[in-house]
C-alpha cells in the first residue's frame, strides 16, 4: 500500500480542481484520493464558500461536490447577492428516471446477495429490466429509441460505464447510491402513481437530479 503523503506535501489546489472537474474515485484517481483524505476539512471549508458541499464515501471510494441546500445557502448569503449555481440540475425524462430507479434497486439486490462490489449488466439485461415498463402503448422502434437514449444519458451522467473490452456490457457505478437514495425513489414512485391517474401517462420530465459532475458540469 502506498504511504499517505506527509502534511507538508498535501496539494490542496490539486484536490479542489479535480473535484470541480468531476467525481474523484479511489481506484481511478489514487493520487488525488490520498491528498483528499489528508485535506478533508480544508476542502469542505473552501468549497462551502462557493455554495458547495463535499460528499465523501471512504467505504465506496468516491467523492464529489454537491450544491448546498437552498435554505442553508440562503442563510450563508444573508444580505449578499445570490451565488450562481455551479452544479447542474437535470430534468430527467421518464425512461431515464425509470432506468436509474431500476438500476438502484438491482444494486440493492446485488449487494444483498453477492460478495462482489462490481455490478455488471449486459445491454440485453438492461433491456429486459426496463423494456417491460416502456412497452405499453409504444411500438418496438420507439421502445428501442427510448432505451438507447436512457442508457446513453446514464453513461453521460456517470451512473453507467461501458466496459472498454466489451461495449455491450455496463458497470453500474457505486456512486449511483449517493444520488438515487430512498427519498429520491419515494418521490419518483409518488409521481408515477399520480401520473397513472392522468390521461397522458408519465410526462417527459419525471424527476430531477443534481449532476454528479462525472462529465465536466462545473462551470
Amino acid at each position: 500500500m502506498t504511504a499517505p503523503p506527509r502534511h507538508s506535501e498535501l496539494d490542496l489546489p490539486l484536490v479542489l480542481t479535480s473535484l470541480l472537474r468531476g467525481v474523484v474515485e479511489q481506484d481511478s484517481h489514487p493520487q488525488v484520493w490520498r491528498h483528499l483524505l489528508g485535506l478533508t476539512s480544508q476542502v469542505r471549508d473552501h468549497v462551502a464558500v462557493l455554495g458547495l458541499a463535499l460528499v465523501l464515501d471512504e467505504v465506496e471510494g468516491y467523492a464529489f461536490l454537491r450544491a448546498l441546500p437552498d435554505e442553508q445557502l440562503a442563510e450563508l448569503r444573508t444580505g449578499k447577492p445570490a451565488l450562481p449555481r455551479l452544479v447542474r440540475r437535470h430534468a430527467l425524462t421518464y425512461p431515464v428516471s425509470l432506468l436509474l430507479a431500476l438500476l438502484r434497486k438491482r444494486m440493492a439486490e446485488f449487494d444483498a446477495s453477492s460478495g462482489d462490489v462490481r455490478l455488471v449488466l449486459t445491454r440485453e439485461q438492461i433491456t429486459e429490466m426496463v423494456g417491460i415498463f416502456l412497452a405499453t402503448g409504444s411500438n418496438e422502434a420507439r421502445v428501442v429509441e427510448q432505451l438507447d437514449g436512457a442508457i446513453a444519458k446514464a453513461v453521460e451522467l456517470g451512473f453507467l460505464r461501458r466496459l472498454p473490452a466489451d461495449p455491450g456490457r455496463y458497470e453500474v457505478r457505486r456512486i449511483l447510491k449517493a444520488f438515487v437514495d430512498g427519498q429520491w425513489l419515494a418521490d419518483f414512485d409518488a409521481r408515477l402513481r399520480a401520473y397513472a391517474h392522468g390521461p397522458d401517462g408519465p410526462p417527459d420530465d419525471a424527476a430531477t437530479l443534481d449532476a454528479p459532475q462525472t462529465v465536466e458540469t462545473a462551470r
